[in-house]
């Protein structure tokens, strides 16, 4: 085995980047290195740390359980060495060419990411920000892989190793399409409260990204006894209020987005029968970042930005 003084440390930067992306060639993209170099990289790892560290897996390079077990703290590790070599740099936003990665669902889209755009175009123009949608039970856990950098969801657990912030609570409206033909016939308007059997009676949309039947508002019901008929799970806000415009179905809805895309979107809104409980939305990321100054300052922007729609 390797000792400090005979190993090279920028083969880290190596395993780390092929731990991340299981291919010599984009593990070279990310490192500027062209794959000869990688894979030559590779052969003196696998001679220094006395294992093979990857096998080939079709068309991906597989890690073995010991290059699994230096994932984390290597990645731990390296983050730490930059933030060091970094950390006398004042940040500066405006020329900074930072990306970062926000996990969300498309309500984050709809809602923060215009106001983000517009912001950082003034503020730090350079930056970069990409939305993805991952699968809501992953979130937590891709801060962990470097696969994103913050994380949008409501209140959950979190491991040790991740911090979070509150930044708004939701409540939720009751939408349908404008004139709804069985709420006409009831003699109830925009901004009424939508009548219980009415409310239970109607198909609804479920927002769900895995297609669960229950959520948001079933327990309020339950509360009092009562049940509603699920008709259609979506797993994207749009394409809940899309199908509630384009039919008789009704749907709950965050009141906030609800208000930004009613015009629009051709649909009607409406107090719901029961309290329905807020969502609290929370920032997450992971600890190794708690300290970095861009990731504090892009930290800052969201939570302020995401504070107005705190509707409870």
């Amino acid at each position: 085995m390797a000792n400090l003084s005979n190993f090279d440390l920028n083969l880290l930067r190596v395993l780390n980047a092929l731990l991340i992306e299981h291919s010599t060639v984009k593990a070279g993209e990310r490192l500027g290195l062209s794959q000869s170099a990688v894979s030559g990289a590779l052969g003196r790892l696998r001679l220094s740390l006395d294992d093979d560290l990857f096998f080939r897996s079709g068309q991906k390079l597989e890690a073995t359980e010991f290059a699994l077990s230096l994932q984390e703290p290597l990645q731990d590790i390296l983050t730490r060495i930059e933030l060091l070599i970094g950390g006398r740099a004042a940040f500066d936003p405006a020329h900074s060419e930072a990306t970062f990665r926000i996990s969300g669902s498309d309500f984050f889209a709809e809602m923060l990411m215009p106001q983000l755009a517009e912001h950082l175009a003034h503020g730090a123009p350079s930056m970069r920000v990409h939305l993805v949608d991952l699968v809501p039970d992953d979130r937590v856990a891709a801060l962990a892989r470097y696969e994103v950098d913050f994380a949008l969801l409501p209140e959950t657990q979190l491991p040790d190793w991740a911090e979070g912030v509150p930044v708004f609570s939701a409540s939720f409206s009751a939408i349908a399409r404008k004139k709804h033909p069985r709420l006409a016939a009831s003699g109830i308007v925009a901004g009424d409260e939508m009548p219980m059997d009415l409310f239970c009676e109607l198909g609804h949309v479920l927002f769900s990204t895995e297609g669960h039947p229950t959520g948001v508002g079933d327990e309020a019901l339950a509360r009092v006894g009562r049940s509603r008929d699920v008709k259609m799970t979506l797993p994207v806000f749009s394409g809940v209020y899309r199908a509630v415009a384009g039919s008789d179905l009704i749907a709950l809805l965050p009141t906030a987005l609800a208000n930004r895309v009613a015009g629009s979107a051709n649909i009607d809104i409406f107090r719901p029968p029961v309290p329905v409980d807020p969502a609290r939305l929370f920032l997450i990321w992971h600890r190794r970042y708690s300290v970095s100054p861009p990731h504090q300052w892009l930290r800052e922007q969201i939570c302020t930005l995401l504070k107005s729609y705190d509707d409870t």
